[in-house]
Formats: C-alpha cells, sequence, structure tokens
C-alpha cells in the first residue's frame, strides 16, 4: 500500500515524452509569435484575425482537456463557461467598467463560482448522467441569458469598444490583442503543464484510471476532480473575455450545447491528456472550416470524414500522430 502511494505521488518517469510536448508548444507558440509580421508583409492581414480566434478557442479546449484528458469528466456544458465570461464583460461594459483589469478577474471569478456550485452537484454522478447535468446547467445558463432582456436578450450585447489596460486603449488593433491572447495562452499552458505534472495532477489520472483504487489508499476523488472542475471553468472564463473583445459583441449563442460539443471535437482531434493537443484541435478545426466552408455549404460531412480517419489513424488525435511520425523519423 505504501509503495503504491508512493508510485503515484512520485515523480512522473516520462520525462522525455514531458519534454517533447514542451518542445511543441514552445515551436508553436514561436510561430505565431512571428505570423502578424509575416502576415503584414504577405498583405493578408485577415490571417491574424483568424489565428487570434484559433487560440481563443484553443485556451477554452485547453481547460475543457484538464477536466476531460486528465479527469476523464465529459463535461457538455463547457462552453457555459466561455458565455459568462464573454458577458462579465459586456455586463460590467454596460455600467462603464471597461478596465481588462477589472473584467478579466471578474469573469475568472465569476465562472469559477459557477463552475464550483455546478461542479458540486454535477460530480455527485458518473457516466452519462454527468454528460447530461453539465448540458443541463449549460442550457440553464443559456436561456438565462437569453431571457435578460436589459443586456440584450436574445439579440446579445454590443460592447462600446474593446476593453482598456490599466485606463490605455493597448488592444485596439488586431495585432495587440493577438499577442494579448498568446500571452494568455503561453501562460495558461505553463501554468496547466505545471498542474497536470504536480501531486495533485498525478491523483487527478489516478482517480481517472482507477478512482476506487484510489479511495482504497486513501485519497478521495471528488475534491480533486472539483479542483480541476474550478480551475477549468475560470480558464474557460478567461477565454469568453478575449472572445467578447475580439467580436466586441457577446451573444448567448457563446454558450450554446452545439458550442460545448465542438470543444469536445476540438479535444478529440488534438488529443486528449496532452494540453498542447487541443490547442492544435482547435487551430484545425477552425482551419478546416474556413477552408471547406469556401467551397461547400455542407462542409460539416467533409469534417465528419476527417475526423474520423483522425480518430481510426490515431487514438491520440493530431499529436499522437505527430509523435507517432515522430518517432519514425
Amino acid at each position: 500500500m505504501t509503495a503504491l502511494v508512493a508510485r503515484i505521488t512520485a515523480e512522473p518517469p516520462r520525462r522525455r515524452a514531458a519534454f517533447s510536448g514542451a518542445g511543441l508548444a514552445g515551436l508553436v507558440l514561436a510561430a505565431l509569435a512571428a505570423l502578424p509580421v509575416a502576415a503584414e508583409a504577405a498583405g493578408l492581414p485577415f490571417l491574424v484575425v483568424t489565428a487570434t480566434r484559433m487560440m481563443i478557442f484553443g485556451l477554452a479546449a485547453l481547460s475543457l482537456d484538464l477536466v476531460l484528458g486528465y479527469g476523464a469528466m465529459v463535461s457538455f456544458g463547457h462552453a457555459a463557461f466561455i458565455g459568462l465570461g464573454a458577458y462579465a464583460v459586456g455586463i460590467l461594459d454596460a455600467h462603464g467598467i471597461r478596465d481588462l483589469a477589472v473584467q478579466a478577474p471578474v469573469a475568472a471569478g465569476m465562472c469559477a463560482l459557477f463552475a464550483l456550485v455546478t461542479g458540486a452537484i454535477s460530480l455527485r454522478t458518473r457516466g452519462v448522467y454527468f454528460i447530461m447535468i453539465t448540458l443541463a446547467f449549460g442550457q440553464m445558463a443559456y436561456f438565462f441569458m437569453v431571457s435578460l432582456a436589459a443586456y440584450g436578450g436574445d439579440d446579445g450585447l454590443p460592447l462600446s469598444g474593446r476593453s482598456t489596460l490599466f485606463g490605455m486603449r493597448l488592444i485596439e488593433g488586431d495585432p495587440a490583442l493577438f499577442y494579448l491572447v498568446l500571452a494568455v495562452l503561453a501562460v495558461a499552458l505553463l501554468v496547466l503543464r505545471r498542474v497536470v505534472a504536480s501531486r495533485f495532477g498525478r491523483v487527478l489520472r489516478g482517480s481517472r484510471d482507477n478512482a476506487v483504487r484510489m479511495q482504497a489508499i486513501g485519497f478521495s476523488p471528488l475534491p480533486y476532480r472539483l479542483t480541476a472542475y474550478v480551475i477549468a471553468g475560470a480558464v474557460a472564463g478567461l477565454a469568453g473575455v478575449l472572445l467578447a473583445n475580439q467580436a466586441e459583441f457577446v451573444s448567448p449563442a457563446y454558450m450554446s450545447w452545439q458550442r460545448s460539443g465542438e470543444l469536445i471535437v476540438m479535444v478529440v482531434l488534438g488529443g486528449m491528456g496532452t494540453l498542447v493537443g487541443p490547442v492544435v484541435g482547435a487551430a484545425a478545426l477552425i482551419a478546416l472550416e474556413e477552408v471547406l466552408a469556401h467551397y461547400s455549404d455542407h462542409w460539416r460531412l467533409g469534417l465528419g470524414v476527417m475526423l474520423v480517419a483522425v480518430v481510426l489513424l490515431s487514438r491520440g488525435g493530431l499529436a499522437g500522430l505527430a509523435a507517432k511520425i515522430g518517432r519514425r523519423a
């Protein structure tokens, strides 16, 4: 028993794999940092807007991966946190509070509180019941915002402009917002990597693999799962803050169940339990949407075929496929 506890809480032996993931994340972030300059030189400024959207949804998918990939919690209401984060910006903006230094903590705190309350109830269930109860909470948040006529209701709520930062208009331009989103994504990757590599993360993974065994050796899975759920909710709320600033508009559609389904597809497509994989999955999904929609209104059919192919060829998603190719090279 003592040996088993020591094994779970010890440093993970797969240092080489962790370094490979960190190296891939570093390469992706470095390539992204050069994108605005390259897009300006090529006369393709829309690439900056598209890449910003990819990173925002990559941040949301990254947060979902913490609970889905590392905790085996299939949340079908994760988009509610994006919507709540966006509405925190919209409502504060409507009352004249436009500084990001106020909006972001309020949004993260509100989403963390929503995750704490709904997670404490949802995590009393398992499997399909957990899926259904998270879907129910997500839809409750959606319909609450639809009925909130004072803040636009079903029509949504336009912002008076992008947020200020310490009273200065630093993110008015698309390149400035791009670098802000890139910085938030990089910090989130670093923090969540430390979280999953810590003793907390190892217990979370152990609960994913065998909750009964974890209980037998003295770890109660519920507090760890609930903490991961709250962290994921707060990070997704920050994604909502950034999405509201990019669109300069908030809408109940941000928290629809279809959006939650897209986030799950991003995680599965990129690779569950890899952190960097969901970011790649979000970028791939949005890129496919942009390209395939250009040729056909039925682009989701082609997307479905590609998703089936990735799932059949590599259980680890695009990240797993890249790792497999790298090992053979």
